[in-house]
C-alpha cells in the first residue's frame, strides 16, 4: 500500500491562533504515526504565525490556482491518499486529482460544515428563525457536491453527522467523526493546574478573521459585560485572538475592564490564569477549540447553545448553556464567585476531554476506516453514483472554468 499522503491546505497550518490549525496538526500527527510521507501544499501565503512543518519531516509546497503546474507536481508526488483541507480545495483541485491520480484515495477535512455556519449567520442578520431555508444555501449545493465527490469526509461534530443524514440524506459511508484529538488528562496535570483562589479576571478567545467570534465580541461588549461588571466591578474581561483589527483594538476600554489582549503566544497560559472563560457565540459550526482549550487548562466555562453543540454529549458541561443574555451574565457571576460551583465544574470538564477526546479512541479506528476504504476502492465508489455523476458534470465545468483563467492570465 502507497503511504505516499498529499495534504492540500487552504491556508498553513496555525495551531497557536485558530482551532482550524490545532485540528490539522492533529490530523497530520494520526498519519505520521502510521509512517506516512507526507507532503502539505497551499496555494495560501504564509504568515509569520505559520508552523514550520518541515521541523517534524513533512515536506512544504507553494501550489499555484488555476495553473497546471499542480499537475505535474501531483503526476510526479503520485500519492496514495490525498486530502483536501475544506471543500474549497477540493472544488480547486479535486478534478486535477482526479485527471493525474485516479486511484488516490481522496479524503475531504471539512473543518466545520460552513453551510451550516452561514445559514446561521444569515439567519441571525434576518432576526428570524434558523430552518431549511437558510441551512439549504448556495454554500450547501457546493460544499454537499464535494462531499460526494470525495470517497470520505471526516466530520469534526456529531450534531453535523445528523444534519448530513438526516437532512441532506447523505450515505453514512461517506462519512466519519472525527472530533478534536487531545492527550488524557491525567491526576497529574489536574494537581498541577492553578487553583481557584489563584485564579482571577474572564477571558474570551478566538481568531478575528472568524467572523462568529468578532460577532461573539461585540455581543459581549454590548449586552453581556456591563452586566457582568455591575456586579463584579474589580473583574476585567481579556478578550484575546489572533489578527485584531483597527475596528477591534478600538474596542479595548480600561475603566470598563474590557481589554483586547490579541495574539496568545501562550494560550495554556493565559486560561491558567483566568477563572471564567466566556464563549456567547450567536452563530458557527463544528466544534470549538475555546472550549477544548478551556477544558485541557481547567478552566470552566459560560457558554450559548451554538458554542456547546456537539461538545458534551450525555455528559455534564464544564460550566453552564445558557442563551438570554441576563441569564448568561448571571450564570457568570455564580461561576466566578462560587467555588464549590467551579471546582464541579472543572471536573465535568476533564470527564468530558478522557471520555468523549481521548486520542487513542479515534486513531486506529479512523486508520482501519481509511485503509478499508483503500483496499476496496472501486466497489465504494460504485456504493455512490451521485458522486460519480456529480465529478462527470460539475467537475467538467470547473475544469474548462480553470483552464480558461490560466488561458487568460498568460495574455
Amino acid at each position: 500500500m502507497d503511504k505516499k499522503l498529499l495534504i492540500i491546505g487552504f491556508v498553513w497550518p496555525e495551531p497557536k491562533s485558530s482551532a482550524a490549525g490545532s485540528r490539522m496538526m492533529q490530523l497530520i500527527e494520526v498519519f505520521q504515526s502510521n509512517n506516512y510521507q507526507i507532503t502539505f501544499a497551499s496555494p495560501c501565503a504564509k504568515s509569520d504565525n505559520a508552523f514550520d512543518l518541515s521541523s517534524i519531516g513533512i515536506h512544504q509546497v507553494g501550489i499555484e490556482l488555476n495553473n497546471s503546474s499542480f499537475d505535474e507536481f501531483i503526476k510526479k508526488l503520485m500519492p496514495g491518499i490525498v486530502v483536501f483541507d475544506r471543500f474549497m480545495m477540493e472544488e480547486q483541485f479535486g478534478w486535477r486529482v482526479e485527471e493525474q491520480c485516479p486511484d488516490a484515495l481522496k479524503i475531504l477535512d471539512t473543518e466545520d460544515l460552513h453551510c451550516l455556519r452561514k445559514g446561521r449567520e444569515q439567519a441571525l442578520i434576518n432576526q428570524a428563525l434558523f430552518d431549511k431555508s437558510y441551512l439549504f444555501n448556495d454554500t450547501s449545493k457546493r460544499e454537499i457536491a464535494s462531499i460526494y465527490r470525495c470517497d470520505l469526509s471526516l466530520i469534526i461534530s456529531e450534531e453535523e453527522i445528523e444534519i448530513l443524514k438526516n437532512q441532506f440524506k447523505v450515505n453514512e459511508q461517506l462519512l466519519y467523526y472525527l472530533p478534536f484529538l487531545t492527550d488524557v488528562v491525567s491526576m497529574d496535570i489536574k494537581r498541577k493546574l492553578p487553583k481557584f483562589k489563584e485564579r482571577e479576571h474572564f477571558i474570551t478567545i478566538g481568531n478575528f478573521l472568524h467572523a462568529p467570534n468578532y460577532d461573539a465580541v461585540l455581543f459581549l461588549k454590548d449586552k453581556i459585560w456591563p452586566k457582568i461588571r455591575k456586579k463584579l466591578p474589580k473583574a476585567e474581561l481579556h478578550v484575546y485572538g489572533a489578527y485584531p483589527s483597527e475596528k477591534v483594538l478600538h474596542l479595548s476600554n480600561k475603566k470598563e475592564g474590557f481589554i483586547i489582549k490579541g495574539f496568545a503566544d501562550n494560550v495554556e497560559t493565559v486560561l491558567q490564569n483566568t477563572r471564567v472563560c466566556l464563549a456567547p457565540l450567536r452563530f458557527g459550526a463544528g466544534l470549538k477549540g475555546k472550549l477544548i482549550d478551556a477544558m485541557l487548562n481547567g478552566t470552566p466555562c459560560v457558554m450559548t447553545t451554538i458554542a456547546a453543540e456537539g461538545m458534551f454529549g450525555g455528559f455534564e458541561a464544564n460550566g453552564f448553556i445558557v442563551d438570554d443574555t441576563q441569564k448568561f451574565a448571571n450564570k457568570a457571576i455564580e461561576l466566578y464567585t462560587d467555588k464549590i460551583f467551579w471546582n464541579g465544574k472543572q471536573k465535568n470538564g476533564f470527564n468530558v476531554l478522557n471520555a468523549r477526546f481521548d486520542k487513542h479512541l479515534f486513531v486506529s479506528d479512523v486508520m482501519y476506516k481509511v485503509n478499508s476504504i483503500q483496499n476496496n476502492l472501486q466497489l465504494h465508489r460504485l456504493d455512490n453514483f451521485t458522486g460519480q455523476m456529480l465529478k462527470h458534470h460539475t467537475t467538467q465545468s470547473t475544469k474548462f472554468m480553470s483552464k480558461w483563467i490560466e488561458e487568460k492570465n498568460k495574455n
